[in-house]
């Protein structure tokens, strides 16, 4: 990558406690690696894939390109006893990962799908699983495949 990248980092803040440690593991590997980055809240996972639309898709300039080189989405949804919890990761999943595939854009998925807060914190603890720390290093490696020579005929 021969400029800085930039990426933007939307993150659902319902649980402030588990979001606060994705977004810490997700920034450290960005600055680690000389990222810029921006980050937009929103109040929970379903407003997510709307609020990558609004801010992926609004900066594409003339050339077709947009202002992000890559997305980071973090969040947790943790189950209750109905089926919202089934279908909020499923809309929230498919929604992002078209966008991944319709935009080409570089994501890395960093949404918790937990049973319970235990699962939860286990996973979003840097010091843990750290799966804000995975999905930023998910995103960085997608934007290096996209920016690869083998890709860079491919046009949106």
């Amino acid at each position: 990558m021969a400029n800085k990248p930039c990426v933007l980092i939307v993150e659902a803040r319902f649980y402030d406690d588990i979001a606060d440690a994705l977004v810490k593991g997700a920034t450290t590997v960005l600055e680690d690696a000389e990222c810029d980055f921006e980050r937009i809240a929103v109040p929970g996972v379903f407003e997510v894939p709307a609020a990558v639309s609004m801010a992926y898709a609004s900066t594409v300039d003339d050339s077709g390109l947009a202002k992000y080189d890559g997305v980071i989405s973090l969040g947790c949804v943790i189950r209750g006893e109905t089926d919202h919890y089934d279908h909020i990761c499923r809309e929230v999943s498919r929604g992002l990962m078209d966008m991944s595939i319709d935009l080409m854009m570089p994501h890395g998925f960093g949404i918790l799908t937990c049973e319970n807060r235990d699962q939860a914190w286990v996973r979003a603890d840097t010091a843990q699983r750290n799966v804000g720390g995975r999905a930023a290093e998910a995103c960085l490696r997608m934007i290096e495949i996209r920016s690869s020579h083998a890709f860079a005929d491919i046009s949106a």
